[in-house]
């Protein structure tokens, strides 16, 4: 049974892996997520482990670089240029930013384009206003819904921060009818230290952590899987089918 739980308040993408980024009024959700969802990531060229992404973890300045397009001719969900927190703009793909990016990490950095995106856990994240709101007055800061790097950010009907967590194992539907997109919610978000970073400056608030922690055991939203594509809008009604009784999806 599906069970109308808020609607959608915004949208975000983000080009390039750790970067700015993108407010959409509407987003095609594909079987990798939002198209050009982190299809760009900085590869840290002597690494060699399994995960070589260049991280806001490592480098917290790379949340003040910012994926452009320009020119008519720019594809719709790939960026042609980023801009440094100086203002200066380069090629996305160029050896000028690669240097600068390097420069600032201390390691050489080379820029890579992956078809179906980089990501952490899962494709898709969500989470609820009351949750964000809830963690920031724990936390005594009033915190910008950037700093929680979302998919989808929802205005519940029932406002509950920690909501999210009783969706795992359940569907999420962005819309009414058999054809609406859809995710499977496959675990709860397990928050790192890039949540404590100021979007803006990049300066780390570990009490918002701390917060978390306390709060929901370092838990603030959820992760799912693509299960229906199609097209998601700011306004649509986001529907709950529950997982079964008994049925729930184990934590990593």
């Amino acid at each position: 049974m599906l069970k109308a739980i808020g609607h959608i308040e915004a949208l975000y993408r983000y080009p390039v892996k750790s970067m700015a980024g993108e407010q959409l009024e509407s987003a095609t959700l594909g079987w990798h997520g939002f198209e050009g969802d982190r299809r760009l990531a900085f590869r840290r060229v002597e690494d060699r482990s399994g995960f070589p992404w260049l991280s806001a973890g490592r480098l917290p300045d790379l949340i003040r670089f910012a994926p452009l397009r320009r020119g008519e001719s720019a594809p719709t969900d790939l960026p042609t240029h980023v801009r440094t927190p100086e203002g200066e703009e380069l090629p996305v793909d160029g050896e000028e930013l690669a240097a600068e990016v390097g420069r600032r990490f201390g390691a050489p950095v080379q820029m890579m384009q992956l078809k179906h995106g980089i990501f952490d856990e899962a494709s898709l994240s969500v989470i609820a206003l009351d949750t964000i709101q809830e963690i920031g007055r724990l936390a005594g800061r009033s915190l910008d819904v950037r700093q929680f790097r979302p998919n989808v950010v929802v205005r519940l009907l029932r406002p509950a921060p920690f909501q999210e967590d009783e969706w795992v194992g359940g569907v999420l539907s962005f819309g009414e009818g058999d054809d609406a997109p859809a995710i499977t919610v496959t675990m709860r978000d397990v928050r790192c230290s890039m949540l404590c970073l100021d979007p803006d400056s990049a300066v780390s608030a570990p009490e918002v952590m701390r917060a978390v922690v306390r709060a929901n055991d370092n838990n603030a939203g959820i992760y799912g899987t693509v299960t229906r594509t199609g097209l998601v809008a700011v306004g649509q009604t986001l529907y709950l089918r529950a997982a079964p009784m008994g049925l729930t999806v184990p934590e990593p």
